[in-house]
């Protein structure tokens, strides 16, 4: 058998295009919805840093029909002229290479979002068609593209008293699994810009959807206020212990930063950081300052009014961020981004810069606000107090059973397998389902976990609580994950993580959704970690059985119910229908085939695409205002059962 040569031929040289469409997840994540949304974001970033730069205030995104995208501008348009070292038009170059443009000419831009993300040129080789249009200099010029490649050389259309550019794609069907753009993902993100950019006006329209008028859904992001709006939209479903928004502003190094934080009654830190409007979700260094000068200056403070002596009590750094909302924005002219994600800034000396500003601001304002700032201390103090007590239930949680064992929950029935990569635990709603459960699983990697009635709602726990509470301790205890380190009270420890698919599995009806969503805010605000490493699933069990004769067809909605009747009915009127109000209703055989059975089951894997929006949903449907929660139920639910 002749063996193939392998010469010099054989190496496949790849230009920048052809290698962004072989691996498309090494420029922009996955090819799933967030890398789809991740399109939008590269494009809408070339216009913010245009905005950064002095030249752009107004930014508009449109959904077409086909899932094609629109973003326009009125900033200074892609440069149009002759390119001496590449031999063709600056826009070409743009918009065909890789790690071309402007970013990188300090003169141009002094700071830029878009240097983290991977520039339009990828935009264009994952898009079946692409058109760029500027309004420059009186003129107006257009280019076509497909795959990343021209079409034919910049041609000029006509004339224009505008300025901007205006970037039209549709991605490739052939790259990306999902192809539907959402409205609410683009809609947040886009929120997010416009508070920390202030001043631009950033219209989102989709022309998917018509509104009573005919026309096209349209929102405008506006912000006048910036950082101050944003903590405000962040804390609108909680009660602030003090009236305004600390703001501070300034500028240390050449490093532009802008803090607003206020503290809430709730028992949740709730930091958000950005550099140059990525959101750096790992932290970094300007979060470390921020945390330093607070941490010290809240401390001095509360020293020199003798506070700690008076309460008996030792604060550390966890206590002043207890209930603290905040947002950390800095602007860096050269980003280092570490951690991964390449979400975590590096560049040493912003630690310092956020440190000097924040520390000077926030001496500034406690002593000018003697009201507000005991208000403050008093909190913290309430912190320490809790924490100690915390730390002696989290304790509690970790102890060995002291008869000796494993030490797993009596209620725990495991797998036999103890490779935490193929084990998978169900959390179970009561102990009817967790019967049907435990007969209808295969022992050897799945384990179930009944669960008795609704756990605590954490969002209105102190953490002692959260610790004290039987039905914790059990997850807990069951997963085998520890929690706590000297620098953070609730870091997660994941090395001992026992199963690597935690699923959630409650009834199909409204208590089941409650105690679904109970359970979610708690893995948010106390184990993040398992939903970031992407092992939070939750289980879908059928909600109805359609049985004619001895055919039987599963339902998983009302939708599906509704075809398949009539599929089923169409040699005459005779389809039985169960509807499934719990799991227990279920035998374990069809249990196993519904919603255990890896071959046919349908499991959600449960994600955080935007923190900021996550925060907002739990502290509103676990908080205590009922009209935004029941508006949320109405426009999300599957079913809508709502009472008063």
């Amino acid at each position: 058998m002749s063996q193939k040569q392998y010469t010099a031929s054989s190496i496949q040289s790849l230009e920048g295009i052809e290698h962004v469409r072989l691996r498309p997840s090494m420029y922009i994540g996955d090819v799933g919805a967030r890398g789809l949304h991740h399109l939008v974001y590269e494009v809408v970033d070339n216009s913010i840093d245009e905005a950064l730069a002095g030249y752009c205030d107004t930014i508009a995104v449109t959904i077409h029909e086909g899932n094609s995208i629109t973003v326009t501008d009125n900033g200074r348009g892609i440069p149009v002229d002759f390119h001496e070292k590449e031999q063709k038009s600056a826009l070409e170059v743009v918009m065909t290479k890789i790690g071309a443009g402007g970013k990188f000419d300090k003169d141009s831009y002094k700071v830029s979002g878009g240097l983290h993300g991977v520039g339009v040129s990828c935009v264009n080789a994952l898009s079946t068609d692409m058109i760029t249009t500027v309004h420059r200099d009186g003129k107006v010029y257009r280019q076509k593209y497909q795959k990343g490649k021209a079409m034919a050389d910049v041609e000029e259309i006509g004339k224009s008293d505008k300025k901007g550019t205006e970037q039209f794609f549709q991605p490739d069907s052939s790259i990306f699994n999902e192809l539907v753009y959402s409205y609410d993902t683009l809609a947040s993100r886009l929120r997010e810009l416009s508070f920390l950019n202030r001043g631009i006006e950033i219209t989102l329209t989709d022309e998917r959807v018509k509104n009573e008028e005919g026309g096209s859904r349209t929102e405008t992001f506006y912000s006048e206020g910036g950082l101050k709006e944003f903590v405000e939209h962040i804390d609108e479903n909680r009660e602030g212990i003090m009236e305004n928004v600390i703001c501070m502003e300034g500028e240390r190094d050449d490093i532009p930063v802008e803090v607003a934080m206020r503290y809430n009654t709730s028992f949740t830190e709730n930091l958000h950081s950005y550099v140059n409007n990525i959101n750096t979700h790992e932290g970094g260094t300007h979060l470390a300052g921020f945390r330093r000068a607070l941490t010290r200056t809240l401390k001095k403070y509360a020293d020199d009014l003798g506070i700690p002596q008076k309460e008996k009590v030792e604060v550390t750094g966890d206590d002043f961020r207890e209930g603290l909302t905040a947002v950390v924005s800095v602007k860096v002219m050269e980003p280092q981004f570490e951690g991964q994600t390449k979400t975590k800034l590096g560049n040493s000396e912003v630690s310092g810069a956020v440190d000097k500003i924040v520390g000077e601001m926030l001496s500034n304002f406690l002593e000018e606000n003697p009201g507000e700032a005991r208000k403050i201390v008093q909190k913290v103090v309430l912190a320490a107090k809790a924490r100690q007590a915390a730390k002696k239930a989290r304790e509690m949680v970790q102890r060995k059973s002291p008869m000796g064992g494993s030490g797993l929950p009596g209620k725990l029935s495991d797998c036999s397998s103890k490779d935490p990569q193929e084990s998978e635990i169900f959390l179970v709603e009561g102990d009817s389902a967790g019967g049907t459960a435990k007969q209808g699983r295969d022992r050897h990697f799945q384990a179930i976990l009944p669960l008795r009635g609704k756990i605590l709602n954490v969002e209105k726990s102190m953490q002692h609580k959260v610790y004290d509470n039987e039905e914790i301790k059990n997850i807990y205890t069951a997963l085998g994950v520890s929690v706590g380190t000297e620098e953070d009270s609730k870091a997660l420890n994941l090395t001992k993580l026992r199963y690597h698919k935690i699923v959630i599995m409650t009834d199909a009806d409204i208590d089941g959704s409650h105690i679904s969503t109970l359970i979610l805010t708690f893995f948010f605000r106390y184990m993040k970690e398992l939903i970031e490493n992407g092992y939070v699933y939750i289980a879908s069990p059928p909600l109805y059985l359609l049985k004619k004769g001895n055919k039987r067809v599963y339902a998983w909605n009302e939708k599906e119910r509704e075809e398949k009747t009539l599929e089923m009915s169409s040699d005459g009127k005779g389809v039985e229908i169960q509807r499934y109000k719990g799991l227990g209703e279920m035998n374990p055989e069809q249990l196993w085939e519904t919603t255990l059975n890896p071959e046919n089951r349908m499991m959600k894997q449960v994600t955080i695409d935007n923190a900021v929006e996550a925060d907002s949903v739990f502290s509103m449907l676990m908080g205590d205002e009922v009209p935004p929660r029941r508006e949320f139920i109405e426009k999300n639910a599957i079913y809508a059962n709502i009472d008063a």
